[in-house]
């Protein structure tokens, strides 16, 4: 009876030394860091990863995590210093520097984001205030996110948290804006495109305008040369006439009777009403042209209207 109950309280105290070994022991993970509540005061964090020791009963061990952590800002509205309003899509990197000053001032991931995305927006706030819509856009982007970022690692630096970075994800105008600069951008190039059409009509005409002028002139001299080349060609004709005539009156009389019966006796539309000693047909009569006695003497006449 009595080994019963010997053995029953060996039992019970291994029990208790194994509960109580089993307590006084924690491990800590290479992402994680450890602080101990004594009594719920918090003592000095174990980072270094592997077994660690604690008081059983009495300390309480929270872990906070080491790695790199995400904040996520929602998008929020931002007016530039040009007056323009821009709706900001930010995000944030840190991680917990001092753990005992983070479970002092913050005490959770939780309450930690909800204190960093007030500090995000204020400072986004200030220094997008300061920036145009060009700078925040384009121009100064990147110098930008690095002021934002300093000035929340100033103020995380109170709760304990290092901010390693700061990213403008999206920076745009709100949808009513975006859509009212869509327009005005799309009546501008209009604008600009009717201007564009406008000048090259312009230089069109201009181009049409002075080739036909040119085309008129050009005209005008061909037609006055030809006229002045027609002109001396009937001058020469004339004096070849005339030559001809003063060397040979009868062959000359002889070659334009020739002339007016072919300009005279077309086939199929020429009618003559000529009297037969006309002296017309002087030819017809005699190859040499004389006339008739008592007939009129007109060589080389020119035949009577034809019907």
């Amino acid at each position: 009876m009595k080994l019963g109950v010997v053995g029953g309280v060996i039992v019970v105290i291994l029990a208790v030394l194994l509960f109580l070994g089993y307590s006084s022991v924690f491990t800590v993970s290479p992402t994680q860091q450890a602080l101990v509540l004594r009594l719920g005061n918090p003592q000095q964090p174990r980072t270094q990863p592997g077994l660690h020791f604690k008081m059983p009963i009495i300390d309480n061990v929270v872990y906070i995590d080491k790695r790199i952590l995400d904040l996520e800002a929602p998008a929020q509205e931002v007016i530039a210093s040009d007056q323009k309003r821009l709706v900001v899509d930010a995000f944030a990197r840190y991680r917990i520097k001092m753990p005992l000053r983070y479970y002092q001032t913050l005490g959770s991931s939780l309450a930690a984001n909800s204190q960093l995305a007030i500090i995000l927006n204020s400072a986004l706030r200030r220094v997008l205030g300061e920036a145009t819509f060009t700078h925040v856009v384009r121009d100064e982007r990147a110098g930008l996110m690095n002021r934002i970022r300093e000035l929340v690692d100033k103020e995380a630096a109170n709760y304990g948290i290092e901010v390693v970075d700061v990213r403008i994800r999206r920076a745009d105008l709100p949808e009513a804006n975006s859509q009212a600069v869509y327009q005005r951008m799309q009546t501008e190039r209009q604008r600009e495109a009717a201007e564009f059409r406008a000048q090259g009509s312009q230089r069109a005409q201009e181009i049409r305008s002075r080739a036909d002028r040119e085309v008129t002139v050009l005209i005008a001299d061909a037609q006055s040369k030809a006229e002045q080349i027609r002109g001396e060609g009937d001058g020469q004709r004339n004096q070849i006439f005339a030559s001809a005539f003063n060397r040979d009156p009868d062959f000359f009389a002889f070659y334009r009777s020739m002339q007016a019966y072919e300009a005279g006796l077309k086939p199929n539309d020429t009618k003559l009403l000529l009297k037969p000693d006309s002296s017309f047909f002087r030819y017809f009569g005699d190859p040499s042209g004389k006339q008739a006695p008592g007939a009129p003497a007109q060589a080389g006449a020119a035949p009577p209207a034809a019907r």
